[in-house]
């Protein structure tokens, strides 16, 4: 299907939920219902359960592209709790369906998504360290709880008995961190089954209950090498040098102010190169970062960049002798995720605001970069919420939630909340 068909496809798709959610019941009214009241008395009382899933998962590693044991793992689980259709695609993701009502497993499906991998390397200590209520282990908030908190969500809905009007999918998703890229939610969206029949996404990363990420902050890095003929330090001195080059883009691109609103950002990050402390290197490299909560602004300075690195090369070859050859240098693309928001207005931003609120929360609206960038840059309604919760030190190996019972199970009753307000609580 050509981009702009199935664009249109998802606008369809999203208008038909955004519709049914608003002649549905309000968050309000879903979160004083019988059915949801039964729900989270069954989340308190299976919090112990819920703890015990966020350290077995945690537990199973889950580096970059290496999500495998864990996906399968999590497998087994959406299996255990009587889901249909649980599967791993071809790109990793798991995946199963609970039907509802009207749709009866045939779609269109409200997702809600947690992502597999953590940003730790191959080899971390993984293993939970527990004190009192706070569980510390890399990668245990961000995102191994919200993985059991969907798990959760699925128990809490059959013991209450909750039927929803829409499909709902649970998904394990790949590739969030990093140089994963987003791709297993670009699979999910772009070539999996389900490409053509997702109606809104909910992304459950971090903790924060209070927190709606409604718009998405796109980003694009490179990988720039800069390479010359190199040679001795004394002996070739005066001849070009890749490290003088690479300077001064690091230098003018610093010099650079990005816009503020919308906030757009950039980074020199990465660097090394180089053979010996006598000698002019042959090849370096750096790698930059670029951000915005705009696609015009990242444009703007995904250009900027690309002009300050040709003339950083092109004054280097015109400071020294280019006799053994000149400086050049080559941009690769390591990292490109898409800018987009969804509308305020939207019936997933203003449900799930009113569930915040309707469970005591200030509502915070954010930006950040997560799964719900994708389906954001194709008119997909979608936000990202937290599991509920204390946690902080993300991506530090000292990373830590607290899993206390009360505020666990009143946090994680912000998303079950969201949830079943999008798809339509049919017995309330």
């Amino acid at each position: 299907m050509r981009p702009t068909a199935l664009a249109s496809l998802f606008a369809a798709l999203a208008l038909a939920t955004d519709a049914g959610a608003a002649a549905g019941l309000s968050a309000q009214a879903v979160v004083d219902s019988p059915a949801f009241k039964a729900a989270v008395v069954r989340l308190d009382a299976d919090h112990d359960r819920t703890v015990s899933d966020i350290i077995a998962l945690t537990e199973i590693p889950a580096p970059p592209f290496k999500e495998t044991a864990r996906g399968q793992a999590y497998l087994a689980m959406l299996k255990a709790h009587g889901l249909t259709d649980v599967e791993m695609d071809p790109e990793g993701n798991v995946m199963g369906v609970r039907p509802g009502a009207r749709t009866r497993g045939k779609g269109p499906y409200v997702v809600l998504a947690a992502h597999l991998d953590t940003v730790f390397p191959e080899g971390t200590d993984v293993k939970v360290r527990r004190e009192g209520t706070k569980l510390m282990a890399p990668g245990i908030g961000d995102d191994t709880r919200s993985l059991a908190v969907l798990l959760a969500y699925v128990r809490a809905m059959d013991a209450a008995k909750i039927t929803t009007t829409s499909d709902i999918l649970f998904v394990g998703n790949v590739g969030e961190e990093g140089a994963g890229d987003l791709r297993g939610v670009r699979y999910l969206f772009n070539a999996g089954k389900y490409k053509s029949q997702i109606s809104a996404f909910f992304s459950m990363d971090g903790n924060d209950p209070s927190r709606v990420v409604d718009q998405g902050v796109g980003s694009k890095r490179y990988h720039v090498v800069f390479r010359g003929p190199g040679g001795h330090s004394y002996g070739a001195f005066g001849m070009v040098n890749p490290m003088a080059a690479m300077s001064k883009a690091v230098v003018d691109l610093y010099a650079v102010k990005p816009s503020a609103a919308p906030k757009t950002t950039y980074a020199a990050s990465v660097t090394g190169g180089g053979t010996s402390v006598n000698a002019i290197p042959g090849e370096v490299f750096m790698d930059f970062d670029m951000r915005s909560e705009s696609a015009a602004e990242l444009a703007k300075l995904d250009a900027t960049l690309q002009a300050i690195l040709s003339e950083a090369v092109e004054t280097e070859n015109a400071a020294r002798s280019t006799r053994f050859g000149k400086v050049s240098f080559e941009a690769k693309v390591i990292g490109e995720r898409p800018a987009g928001r969804t509308d305020r207005k939207a019936a997933i931003v203003t449900a799930t605001h009113e569930a915040i609120a309707a469970l005591g929360y200030t509502p915070a609206h954010d930006a950040s970069s997560t799964d719900a960038n994708v389906p954001m840059s194709l008119g997909i309604p979608a936000v990202t919420i937290g599991s509920g919760g204390k946690g902080g030190r993300a991506h530090a190996l000292d990373e830590w939630i607290d899993v206390e019972r009360g505020p666990s199970v009143k946090g994680m009753s912000v998303g079950l909340a969201a949830l079943l307000t999008v798809a339509g609580l049919e017995n309330p």
